[in-house]
C-alpha cells in the first residue's frame, strides 16, 4: 500500500521516496497522520516510541532496519526545520571503547575553558590596582619588624589579613557594580552630610598616612639607588601626578585605561621578580618552617606582637583601597552596555553630573561582569599580593631574625644588613622592589584620594586641577613629616602611619559593610517584561543583590576582629607596653 508522508506536489522534490520501507514509521502516515506539523508538536514523543521499538528489536534487526532505510531520508530529516537529528547525538555512542564520546566531550571542554579564559583576560587590570595598596613600601617597614622580632609567626597575619582584604574588596566590587558609584559617592548619596564629613576627614586622614608611606619609602629608595637627597626624593614624586594626569581617564577609553592598568602591572610584576630572586639566596631554612608560620601562634599577640599584627593588618587592609576597589570596576561594565548599545559611550561631560544622572550599570552587564571581576580581583590579591608581602617577612626572618642590629634597623639598616649579609644586590633588589612599589602605590593612592574628594565633597572644578589638589593635600604633609624627623625617624614613621591606618579602618569599612547590606541600595532596576506591558504594568522591576545572611554575619564577625584588634593596640600604647 502506497502511503506517503509528504503528500503534497512530488514535481519539485522528484527525489523524495514515494514507498518508503515498513520498517521506518517515522515517514508514514501512522506516525504522522496530520503532515510534518503534527512531527513538530509530537516529536519527543515519537522519539520515547521509535527508541521502544528499537529497543524490542534484536540487534540484527536493528541493523537490517538502518541499511533499509533510504540514503537520502535522514539527510532530509536534517533539513526540514524543527526536527531534531537523533542520528548526530547517538553516533557518539556508537563507538564500543568510547573514543568517540570522550573526545567529543574533551573538545567542547577545552573550546568552553578557551572562551572563559578569553573573556578573563578582558578583566585583568582592576586587580593589579588594588594589590598594589597591598604592597606599598609601609608594608616593607612593618613585615621586617616582625620578621626580625618573631621570625615567621607573624606570616599567619598576613594570611589573615589577605583574608579580610579578599573578603572586604569583593563587597567593594558588589557595591560599585550593583549602584554604579564608588563608596564615597554612596556615602554622600545615603548618608547625612555630617556624617559624611566625618567621614571625609577619617578618610582623607588614611590617605596622608598612606602617602606618608610612599614618599617616605619611594625617597629612601632613590637616595639608596642614586643618593638622591630625601627632600629632593620626596619632591620627585609628584612625578606621578603627571603620570596619572596623560593616562588614567576614568571616563575616557578602554584604550587609555588598559595602557595604565597595563603600566601598574609591570611595576608590581617588577617588585614580584626582585623578591623572587632575594628568596633564592635563602640558606639553611626549610619550607616546613616557613609554611608552620602561617598557623596560629601566640607570639603574634605576645609582648610588642599585638602591635605588629595591627601593623600589619593596617599595611594590608589598607582604608584608601576599599574606596579605590569600589571604583575601578565601572569601566568594564560600561563597555559592556555600550557594546550593547543600551547606553552612549563615555564623554568628559560625565563628570559634572549628579549622583542621580550617572551612569547605572544594567543587569545584563552585572551578570556578566560581576564574577569574572570578583575572580580577577581574588586572584590578584592571593597570589601577588600574599606573595610579596610574605616574602618581604621571609626574608627578614630567614636573615635578621635573632639579629641584634636588625631589631632597631630601619629600612637603611635593612639594606646594609642584606648587603653585607646574602651579597650586594640583595640590597640592591630590596631598594629597587622599594621604589617600584612607592611609585606604583602613590599612584594609586593618588586616585583613591580623588575618588575620596570627589565622591564626598563633590568638588566642580576642572579634573586636572582637582587631581592635583588631592595630590596635594596628601603630598605636602608628607614632605613636613620626611623633612622635620629626619633619616632617624623615618622608620617609626612609616610603622607609626601603618598603625594609625589601622585604627582607622573599622570607621572606613562600616558604612561598606552597611551599604552593602540594604536592599533599597542593592537592588538593580530592570525594565517590566512584555508580559507586564501586556497587562499595563508599566512599573520597573527589581533584582535585590543585597548581602545574604551568611555574607552578613561574616562581615560583621571580621569588623569586629579589626575594633578588638585596634582597642587592643590602643590600650598597650596607654599603657607603654607597645
Amino acid at each position: 500500500m502506497n502511503c506517503p508522508s509528504r503528500n503534497d506536489d512530488t514535481d519539485r522534490h522528484p527525489h523524495w521516496n514515494q514507498n518508503p520501507p515498513a520498517l521506518t514509521a517515522d515517514l508514514t502516515t501512522r506516525a504522522d497522520l496530520n503532515g510534518i506539523a503534527n512531527t513538530r508538536e509530537l516529536d519527543g514523543a515519537e522519539h520515547s516510541n521509535q527508541s521502544d521499538k528499537e529497543q524490542d528489536k534484536s540487534p540484527r534487526d536493528a541493523a537490517i532496519s538502518r541499511a533499509e532505510r533510504p540514503a537520502g531520508a535522514e539527510q532530509e530529516q536534517e533539513k526540514e526545520p524543527g526536527r531534531k537529528a537523533f542520528t548526530l547525538s547517538s553516533a557518539p555512542q556508537e563507538d564500543p571503547h568510547g573514543k568517540t564520546s570522550f573526545t567529543h566531550f574533551a573538545a567542547q571542554c577545552t573550546r568552553r575553558l578557551r572562551e572563559i579564559l578569553t573573556k578573563y583576560s578582558r578583566f585583568i587590570g582592576p586587580g593589579f590596582l588594588i594589590a598594589v595598596a597591598y604592597i606599598d613600601p609601609g608594608n616593607y617597614a612593618t613585615d621586617v619588624n616582625a620578621g626580625a622580632a618573631t621570625r615567621f609567626a607573624h606570616l599567619f597575619i598576613v594570611l589573615m589579613s589577605n583574608l579580610f582584604a579578599i573578603f572586604l574588596q569583593t563587597l567593594c566590587i558588589r557595591l560599585g557594580s550593583v549602584t554604579g558609584l564608588n563608596l564615597a559617592e554612596n556615602c554622600r548619596k545615603h548618608l547625612p552630610r555630617w556624617l559624611v564629613i566625618i567621614l571625609y576627614i577619617f578618610s582623607e586622614s588614611a590617605i596622608i598616612a598612606t602617602d606618608i608611606a610612599e614618599v617616605i619609602g619611594s625617597a629612601i629608595a632613590l637616595n639608596l639607588l642614586l643618593h638622591i637627597p630625601l627632600i629632593a626624593g620626596c619632591a620627585i614624586t609628584l612625578v606621578d601626578v603627571f603620570v596619572i594626569l596623560i593616562f588614567y581617564r576614568p571616563n575616557g577609553s578602554m584604550l587609555h585605561i588598559r595602557i595604565f592598568e597595563y603600566f601598574v602591572m609591570a611595576l608590581v610584576l617588577g617588585v614580584v621578580v626582585c623578591f623572587c630572586i632575594q628568596l633564592s639566596y635563602i640558606q639553611n631554612t626549610s619550607v616546613g618552617q616557613v609554611f608552620r608560620g602561617y598557623l596560629p601562634s601566640a607570639e603574634v599577640v605576645r609582648g610588642n606582637g599585638v602591635y605588629l599584627s595591627c601593623g600589619i593588618l593596617g599595611a594590608t587592609v589598607m582604608p584608601h583601597s576599599i574606596f579605590l576597589g569600589s571604583g575601578v570596576v565601572q569601566s568594564r561594565l560600561r563597555q559592556f552596555d555600550v557594546n550593547a548599545g543600551t547606553v552612549d559611550a563615555p564623554t568628559a561631560a560625565d563628570d559634572s553630573k549628579s549622583l542621580d544622572e550617572k551612569y547605572r550599570p544594567s543587569i545584563a552587564a552585572i551578570k556578566s561582569c560581576l564574577h569574572y571581576s570578583v575572580v580577577e580581583l581574588a586572584f590578584s590579591l592571593f597570589t601577588f599580593a600574599l606573595f610579596i608581602n610574605s616574602a618581604i617577612l621571609i626574608t627578614a626572618g630567614a636573615w635578621l631574625y635573632n639579629n641584634s642590629e636588625a631589631a632597631e634597623a630601619d629600612l637603611f639598616g635593612i639594606h646594609n644588613l642584606l648587603s653585607t649579609t646574602i651579597a650586594p644586590i640583595a640590597g640592591t633588589l630590596f631598594a629597587l622592589a622599594l621604589l617600584l612599589s612607592g611609585t606604583s602605590a602613590g599612584i594609586v593612592c593618588t586616585i583613591a584620594g580623588q575618588m575620596v574628594s570627589e565622591g564626598m565633597l563633590n568638588w566642580s572644578v576642572r579634573p586636572w586641577l582637582r587631581r592635583l589638589l588631592t595630590r596635594s593635600i596628601s603630598i605636602v604633609p608628607s614632605v613636613i613629616v620626611a623633612g622635620a624627623v629626619g633619616r632617624q625617624g623615618l622608620n617609626d614613621a612609616l610603622t607609626a602611619s601603618q598603625v594609625a591606618l589601622s585604627v582607622i579602618l573599622p570607621f572606613v569599612t562600616a558604612p561598606l559593610i552597611y551599604f552593602t547590606c540594604r536592599s533599597h541600595i542593592m537592588t538593580v532596576i530592570t525594565a517590566p517584561s512584555e508580559n507586564d506591558a501586556r497587562e499595563g504594568e508599566t512599573g520597573s522591576a527589581g533584582v535585590n543583590m543585597r548581602n545574604g545572611w551568611i555574607v552578613t554575619i561574616f562581615a560583621v564577625l571580621i569588623w569586629l576582629v579589626l575594633v578588638v584588634m585596634n582597642v587592643a593596640l590602643l590600650v598597650l600604647v596607654g599603657l607603654g607596653k607597645a
